[in-house]
């Protein structure tokens, strides 16, 4: 049985709506209309406002073990559903079927680390500076909390969010990302089924959110804005919030460099950078962007890599066997040309791929003899080109590397334990992987520094973030 009939074009608030509206989501497959999903508006965003401010005064007196077991009870319906959520998101964003059961594993990661971690919200008492005070800290959930999720990881990224806000005791108003509000619904409806108290968690589906969302974070009920997109739209809403001074957490755009030093074992490290580069077809945050080798091995390496890059399986994203699927639109693939037409305007060289294939596909490329100037070095491309750039010391690299706004992800391969140390200390990146082209996980911070945004998500720290602390004196009478 489905998990949620969506033959009619349902929301949810404090429960299961009808819109008036709808918009087409379609299969970037095949190109063809997969539903009509509702399209919610200024009315929608009014009322879920109101619901989340009524019931977060219902929901953060629930004990934290109260809310624990919602939340296991929560993990556990979604390890049931694996395979209805792993075929709706590669259906709605193309990703291939092996990692979107590998995202649904991971979204369901953050429900149970938090469903713990809500047993783990501490308080202090400390010394007083007189002898008849005590003080005392506590801390207690914001408030009621928008989050905006993309569409790339549109699982993982709902539950990294959710789950510490609704572990904290929050109220979350949901507005998935146009592509991908199914997989959201979806989560939604086994939120309920664990037993999630109505209007805790909503979800507004909304094809052009603009005036939706800047609605909702004008409205001082809302005590919270949690983001994960492009650097651009993260300043606007971070200057919207900025009208009532609201807590916000921005996850933005990256650039990530992986340098390769001499030392590499090289078959090793084609492993990892392809794991990180083509992952989703390239289309993550931390996938790297620009590969660093050094210049004595740089011609070795990129012809292995060359050759993995060559046996990536592109196709169905349905299909076992698939490792990269299409892009998520045309917009997308006009991006990915581009940076290669401009890289080859001005002295770029393609080992393999470099084309348009049919559809939204794009072929897995690497390309070399890479300048500053071109586009590839200056725009995070989101798709499936590697550029190779040449380095000779650890100096020049570390260079290359920061000279970005963009800080969220960096890689290095090396054997040197040494070098491993000081290079990641010195890259200016909110995570480093070292000798690991995929290190995001449910119990580590993932967050960037510099243009790539504010706060951390994951672990101990991405609950943090949904919590206000307050300081308690108490006056002892005589």
């Amino acid at each position: 049985m489905p998990i949620l009939d969506l033959s009619k074009p349902l929301y949810f608030t404090d429960d299961w709506e009808i819109a008036e509206k709808t918009y087409a989501i379609n299969n970037p497959t095949t190109g063809k209309t997969i539903l009509n999903i509702a399209d919610c508006g200024v009315k929608e965003a009014k009322r879920a406002v109101k619901i989340a401010d009524e019931s977060f005064l219902l929901w953060r007196q629930k004990t934290a073990f109260e809310r624990s077991k919602i939340l296991m009870n929560w993990y556990e319906l979604i390890l049931e559903h694996v395979e209805e959520l792993a075929q709706t998101m590669t259906l709605e964003m193309a990703k291939p079927i092996r990692e979107s059961r590998g995202e649904v594993a991971y979204a369901a990661g953050f429900v149970n680390w938090y469903a713990e971690e809500a047993k783990r919200v501490y308080g202090e008492t400390f010394p007083s500076h007189m002898a008849n005070k005590r003080a005392m800290m506590i801390k207690q959930p914001v408030g009621p909390v928008f989050a905006i999720t993309p569409w790339n990881f549109p699982l993982a990224m709902l539950t990294r969010k959710a789950a510490p806000a609704l572990a904290a005791g929050c109220t979350v108003i949901l507005k998935p990302a146009e592509q991908t509000p199914i997989s959201a619904l979806l989560l939604a409806k086994l939120w309920q089924d664990a037993g999630g108290p109505s209007g805790t968690l909503q979800v507004l589906p909304c094809e052009k959110p603009a005036e939706l969302s800047e609605l909702i974070i004008a409205d001082p009920r809302i005590r919270k804005i949690t983001f994960t997109g492009s650097t651009k739209v993260g300043k606007l809403l971070y200057k919207q919030s900025a009208e009532t001074v609201k807590k916000i957490s921005l996850e933005l755009g990256g650039h990530a460099p992986f340098i390769i030093f001499e030392d590499a074992d090289i078959e090793l490290a084609v492993k990892e950078v392809v794991a990180s580069k083509f992952r989703n077809s390239g289309q993550t945050c931390v996938c790297t962007n620009r590969i660093y080798t050094h210049s004595s091995i740089v011609s070795e390496f990129a012809r292995a890599y060359a050759k993995s890059a060559q046996n990536l399986v592109v196709g169905d994203p349905a299909d076992d066997t698939t490792d990269i699927g299409p892009l998520v639109n045309q917009a997308s693939l006009q991006k990915v040309s581009s940076h290669v037409d401009d890289a080859l305007s001005k002295g770029a060289r393609i080992i393999t791929g470099g084309k348009a294939l049919h559809g939204l596909f794009y072929a897995p490329t690497v390309i070399t003899d890479i300048k500053d100037n071109m586009l590839i070095m200056q725009e995070e491309s989101f798709g499936p080109i590697a550029p190779i750039i040449s380095f000779d010391s650890e100096e020049e690299v570390l260079k290359m590397a920061n000279n970005t706004e963009y800080g969220l992800a960096a890689y290095i391969y090396t054997n040197n334990l040494s070098r491993a140390y000081k290079v990641a200390e010195a890259l200016e990146y909110g995570i480093i992987g070292v000798n690991d082209g995929v290190p995001s996980a449910p119990y580590a911070p993932f967050g960037g520094l510099k243009q790539s945004g504010l706060g951390r998500e994951g672990g101990k720290w991405g609950i943090e973030e949904f919590l206000e602390t307050k300081y308690i004196s108490v006056s002892l009478t005589q």
